[in-house]
């Protein structure tokens, strides 16, 4: 098993590596795919993954990643098509529930709204934060903190771990390698700052990207926390088998999920 994992998290890592550089149409398109998967995935839990909620689900993330890449010649303002889309969403799910009466529960429709939010727009900020000014740079940061914090809260939890952070949820996880996941990102941060600097084109502050590491690491642990809650909520261990040894889409980005569009605001704000 640890062999597999860790032949998958190579090839992960560079898949990463070349889409993320490479930048463009082809981390655009490769987030859209990963974005349909796990989509797929989340609908799968509540069995509407092959029927018209999650089918319009999949239209509508068609949509929303078309009104991403045209952001720059929509005319008007961008917000107004992007909640055009939302609202329209909003009404086709309840036409489905309405028309459908009563082949689909309350719960189902919502699971499919939430999924377009929870999975194709949070995910589609890692490309947005590409293409910020700087963003070649910027970008990594949302790896740094979702997968270095993970790593380090994993170490820490294990040496010095004591004090359960959510008992019941995930019993492994601890106080203790929490707070440790969170300086690890801030270090790591900085240090790739420092490198940035050092070895980039791009002058950057450590202390911003540090504060970014902290705030990034602690959101990071809010979603792997939460994808693990809806597992635990429906007695599913893994959302899927994609990925030899990690499991599926969400099993392996629940972390970057949360951290993709906080990073994007935060590079924004600081």
């Amino acid at each position: 098993m640890f062999k597999t994992r860790l032949i998958s998290g190579i090839l992960l890592v560079a898949v990463a590596l070349v889409t993320v550089i490479t930048g463009g149409e082809l981390l655009f398109g490769v987030l859209f795919l990963i974005s349909l998967i796990g989509m797929w995935e989340l609908y799968r839990v509540f069995g509407i993954e092959k029927k018209p909620p999650g089918i319009v689900g999949y239209i509508f993330a068609a949509g929303y990643y078309t009104l991403v890449y045209l952001e720059s010649v929509l005319p008007g303002d961008s917000h107004i098509w992007f909640m055009m889309l939302f609202m329209g969403y909003l009404v086709c799910e309840m036409a489905v529930l309405v028309f459908g009466y009563p082949k689909y529960n309350t719960q189902q429709i919502l699971a499919a709204f939430f999924g377009l939010f929870y999975v194709a727009v949070m995910l589609s900020y890692i490309y947005q934060t590409r293409n910020l000014p700087g963003g070649v740079f910027t970008v990594w940061l949302v790896f740094v903190c979702s997968w270095g914090c993970d790593t380090c809260a994993y170490c820490v939890g294990m040496l010095i771990g004591k004090h359960k952070m959510a008992p019941v949820l995930s019993p492994k996880k601890s106080v203790e390698g929490g707070i440790g996941g969170i300086a690890g990102a801030a270090l790591i941060g900085m240090l790739y700052a420092l490198a940035i600097n050092h070895w980039g084109t791009a002058g950057v502050s450590p202390a911003e990207y540090a504060i970014i590491g902290a705030v990034g690491g602690a959101i990071s642990q809010v979603g792997d926390l939460a994808a693990s809650a809806i597992k635990r909520c429906h007695n599913i261990k893994d959302y899927g088998k994609l990925i030899p040894g990690h499991g599926g889409i969400l099993d392996r980005f629940d972390s970057v999920i949360f951290t993709a569009p906080i990073i994007y605001y935060l590079a924004i704000l600081l």
